[in-house]
């Protein structure tokens, strides 16, 4: 399965052991070598460095590791290719626009038949993958909220967040990250270990890490 990253911080900091840690695990004999990604935000921008190769040969890692810039908020990810050929437009993070901000997305998991399950809504995948239309009916869902407000929330954004990733759940392992620049929202559902099989963790499901948290 693929793996994700996520650092939320009270000051800025640069990702390098963080990075190079997740750039290992797609070294050597595993699986994930289909593609890297990783997400810094700059207030409500976000810079994104991705490419459909393996993390641990990447010299862009290693530029990143020597003088990436500094971030309160980061999501990362490593691909094992389930949907989608290893292109770059199946590599995770994702990321779209909405009211003004962009909004970024990773999942870890195969959701058997997310398009004939979950509208996407105005928001259309650009690769073939099921993370990406996860995504984009999520951002589906979320347009709504804000129609009325810049920023919904952390209830509002929580509630909905919550109830998605129940619908996720019944198509497959469910384990996403999401970010909207403001808080970094984690959910944990199953995941595949080596000895036990395909388990939950021990404490999930939605977790919220906001950017005040050290």
């Amino acid at each position: 399965m693929c793996e994700l990253l996520g650092m939320s911080s009270r000051y800025p900091a640069r990702l390098t052991s963080s990075l190079m840690s997740l750039a290992a695990h797609a070294g050597g004999s595993s699986r994930n070598s289909d593609g890297w990604g990783i997400a810094l935000y700059d207030e409500r921008d976000v810079a994104v460095f991705r490419e459909a190769g393996r993390a641990s040969e990447s010299p862009l890692v290693q530029l990143l590791l020597a003088g990436g810039p500094c971030t309160t908020l980061a999501l990362g990810h490593i691909r094992h290719a389930t949907q989608g050929a290893r292109t770059l437009a199946n590599t995770a993070p994702f990321t779209r626009e909405l009211a003004g901000r962009m909004h970024v997305f990773a999942h870890n998991g195969n959701l058997h038949g997310i398009d004939l399950s979950l509208a996407s809504g105005s928001f259309q995948p650009i690769g073939e993958t099921d993370s990406e239309h996860a995504f984009c009916a999520l951002l589906g869902k979320l347009e709504a909220l804000y129609i009325s407000a810049d920023m919904p929330t952390l209830k509002q954004r929580l509630d909905l967040i919550a109830s998605f990733a129940i619908e996720l759940r019944k198509l497959g392992p469910a384990n996403f990250m999401y970010a909207d620049g403001d808080v970094l929202f984690a959910h944990a559902d199953r995941r595949l270990q080596v000895d036990t099989g395909l388990v939950a963790p021990q404490c999930h499901q939605l977790w919220k890490l906001s950017i005040n948290i050290i």
